[in-house]
């Protein structure tokens, strides 16, 4: 039955993507950046309903009131990585245009790809870290400046359920530069959603976002390591079966 389902939500997406990537090009002609998000962001709770309704994941989220108010209210969110779940969810829950920091290669994705590069998303070189960084900071900044809210996955990659990888300062040393802070953020969708697999299990994922951590006068790497440190236990707390 599993399987079947994914097959069936993997067909809701690709029937969905390309009506909706083609729309959004061509009024990106004409429509400014900020509604042209809003106008993505409703594709991304098409595919949320498609995890409810085809998958049988439920959504549960806690700290909504720990998001900064204001329109320009600036913030770096630091998300823990388990799945492509969570890339589709937490624009859907937050109150700000958000701008990924994601690899070049994905913009070549037919219709997913083409629509994301419309929008203020940061394409970066991963062959050349040094220019990344300096990417991500010069960018991310006029982002902040606008309304826009960054959002990294610092680990840099997926990562299975119950591993850790290394924590990359990028989002800290943009937060630092900006004056913005950050917040963490926990995700366990690894429970229904492997970070390789195809097939998907119905159950519930947990959302949680944490306090914002004030960036000024801080060291990167310093900050990093609590960003860390809160993400990492708030995993064992959302997902203790992973950590036994």
């Amino acid at each position: 039955m599993a399987l079947i389902r994914s097959i069936l939500h993997m067909a809701w997406m690709l029937i969905t993507v390309v009506p909706w990537g083609l729309a959004l090009v061509v009024i990106s002609l004409w429509v400014k950046r900020t509604p042209l998000w809003w106008f993505a962001v409703n594709w991304f709770r098409l595919v949320v309903w498609g995890n409810r309704v085809i998958l049988g994941i439920q959504v549960r989220v806690s700290g909504l009131e720990n998001l900064p108010v204001g329109e320009t209210s600036p913030a770096v969110l630091l998300s823990k990585h388990q799945s492509t779940l969570e890339t589709l969810l937490l624009p859907t829950l937050m109150p700000h245009p958000l701008a990924y920091v994601f690899k070049r290669e994905l913009l070549r994705i037919p219709f997913f790809g083409w629509s994301m590069a419309r929008l203020d998303m940061i394409h970066i070189d991963r062959d050349s870290r040094a220019k990344a960084l300096k990417q991500v900071v010069a960018q991310g900044k006029a982002l902040l400046a606008q309304g826009v809210w960054i959002i990294l996955f610092p680990e840099g990659t997926r990562m299975a359920r119950g591993e850790k990888g290394t924590y990359q300062t990028a989002g800290t040393r943009l937060a630092v530069e900006a004056g913005a802070p950050v917040i963490p953020i926990a995700v366990s969708s690894g429970k229904c959603w492997p970070r390789k697999g195809f097939v998907k299990y119905p159950g519930v994922v947990d959302v949680s976002i944490g306090k914002p951590i004030p960036s000024v006068g801080r060291e990167p790497k310093e900050l990093m390591r609590e960003v860390d440190a809160w993400i990492e236990a708030e995993m064992r707390r959302i997902d203790p079966e992973a950590y036994q």
